[in-house]
């Protein structure tokens, strides 16, 4: 895993406590949504390319699940001090099938190492 660092223009994480609560729902909001994206593309190619309904019943809990994705976004972006399009690339992540996931690590190892340079006993997610 490659080593993120925190650059000067980045101030500390203050409430080191309700940020980890934050990262970890983000987290498990990422890959679930992920999983969620991957299975609505499964269904778009069942549906249209097969003419098979079978998981028709999904794109409506897709929805839910990305609008709580959007939120654990919101929550963790504010929390630790993103930037407003840095928060809006990071909820556009969720559209694309895979970019989730490298999104959510990306963002847990940014996101650690200034909890970690904010200050001790900061302990990783996942």
């Amino acid at each position: 895993m490659t080593e993120t660092r925190v650059t000067i223009d980045q101030p500390p994480i203050e409430d080191l406590d309700g940020a980890r609560k934050r990262l970890r729902f983000f987290a498990v909001m990422a890959i679930t949504v992920g999983i969620g994206l991957l299975l609505l593309t499964l269904e778009v190619i069942l549906h249209y390319g097969f003419s098979n309904d079978a998981l028709s019943w999904w794109p409506t809990p897709h929805g839910f699940i990305f609008m709580v994705y959007v939120l654990s976004v919101a929550l963790l972006g504010f929390k630790v001090g993103w930037s407003l399009p840095k928060i809006l690339l990071v909820m556009l992540a969720g559209c694309v099938p895979f970019l989730s996931f490298w999104v959510e690590r990306k963002m847990v190892a940014e996101t650690e190492a200034r909890m970690a340079a904010s200050g001790p006993g900061v302990r990783s997610v996942g």
